[in-house]
């Protein structure tokens, strides 16, 4: 036995986890070594009972090792283990992290511009026109969105990533052979063709219960650089990602409601608890020292003169797009009017006012009373 093979057995075996795991490694050194001990030497190392140290010795009486190597292939999965490379390493930093990770599709680069999106399986229309405003928001300046493919928030904010061309990662609560729930097929199918993924820490067959989703919680928050709560009631879930989000160090946002509603209660709460009140993704932004592609503000000279549109140049994010540069060299030097900018630029009407739009979403520029531009500051 390999140790990858090691770490996908241990990852079947109930009660092993990742605390055990290591102090089982610290004792007997390789994984794959664990095997090969007696009972009794198992039972002595601190959290394995005798009951989980007969499951480990006798793993091949409840588990087909083969059967699942080949259902995944079959499943056109892979399995990623705690020691491999490709392993996430912002899944490293959290408590219990998962031994292994089920993957249908691709991992994208989890370090940085990474959003949860959470909330209530019972959303209210209003709570799903803020899910999707702020995931499309999110992908318009390049982020991605993490979810648990659930009903309610966690659909929606899938949906509006993918229909805004992001990518998009749901973590499942079961199997990846037991999407849960079953109606989400399609949409799971549309991530994968998004560029994005379905990931679970479960074997392939495993059927979700009350346990599973908790745990599966923790991966959400785990792989996000902050956590959204858009709708949630005082027993909802996502106040425990929220809360393993904190434990994790993350940063939480939530959406306010309206105060008669059951499913505000839980995002005022977080509020009332240090999370951001947040009514738009530029709040998220906010929150942190710079955009991906911009310098620091603390970097960012005060310039005049010619040498000042050679440096400008340079400050702006590389992926802009011609017609977004153009623009903002249009309101390099004052604020121009819409008529002005569809003037000098002629760029449809239509087209332009989409594209402001999802220019001042990715915080490029500012849109003032009149349908006046300028940069933002």
């Amino acid at each position: 036995m390999t140790d990858r093979e090691a770490y996908i057995v241990l990852n079947m075996i109930s009660g092993v986890g990742t605390s055990r795991l290591k102090a089982l490694v610290e004792n007997f050194g390789e994984p794959h070594k664990i095997f090969r001990q007696t009972v009794e030497n198992l039972g002595r190392i601190k959290g394995i009972s005798e009951p989980l140290a007969h499951k480990i010795i006798s793993w091949e009486q409840d588990i087909d090792l083969r059967a699942e190597l080949e259902f995944t292939r079959l499943g056109g999965a892979r399995i990623i283990t705690l020691a491999d490379a490709e392993y996430p390493e912002i899944l490293h930093g959290i408590y219990d992290p998962p031994l292994c990770l089920y993957v249908r599709g691709e991992l994208p680069d989890f370090s940085h511009n990474s959003l949860a999106v959470v909330g209530s399986r019972r959303a209210t229309i209003y709570g799903r026109k803020m899910a999707k405003h702020i995931a499309v928001a999110a992908v318009l300046a390049g982020w991605k969105v993490i979810s648990g493919l659930a009903f309610g928030i966690d659909a929606v904010a899938h949906q509006a990533a993918v229909e805004a061309g992001g990518v998009t990662v749901a973590v499942l609560g079961g199997g990846l052979a037991r999407i849960h729930p079953q109606e989400h097929v399609p949409l799971a199918r549309s991530i994968i063709d998004g560029g994005g993924a379905l990931i679970s820490e479960f074997p392939m067959k495993f059927p979700v219960n009350r346990q599973s989703f908790p745990r599966r919680n923790r991966i959400v928050s785990g792989l996000s650089r902050a956590v959204l709560v858009v709708e949630a009631g005082l027993q909802s879930g996502a106040l425990i990602t929220a809360d393993l989000a904190m434990e994790q160090g993350k940063d939480v946002f939530a959406v306010p409601g309206h105060v008669d509603n059951p499913q505000a209660k839980g995002c005022h709460k977080l509020i009332k608890q240090g999370a951001k009140l947040t009514e738009d993704f530029s709040d998220i932004l906010e929150d942190y020292d710079f955009l991906p592609g911009f310098a620091r503000p603390q970097e960012v000279k005060e310039k005049t003169g010619d040498e000042d549109r050679e440096d400008y140049a340079a400050e702006l994010p590389a992926n802009l797009s011609e017609a977004e540069y153009r623009i903002l060299q249009l309101l390099q030097d004052e604020a121009k009017s819409f008529d002005y900018l569809a003037d000098y630029t002629k760029i449809p009407v239509a087209t332009l006012n989409g594209l402001l739009t999802k220019m001042a979403i990715k915080m490029l520029l500012v849109q003032h009373p009149g349908k006046i531009y300028s940069l933002r500051g």
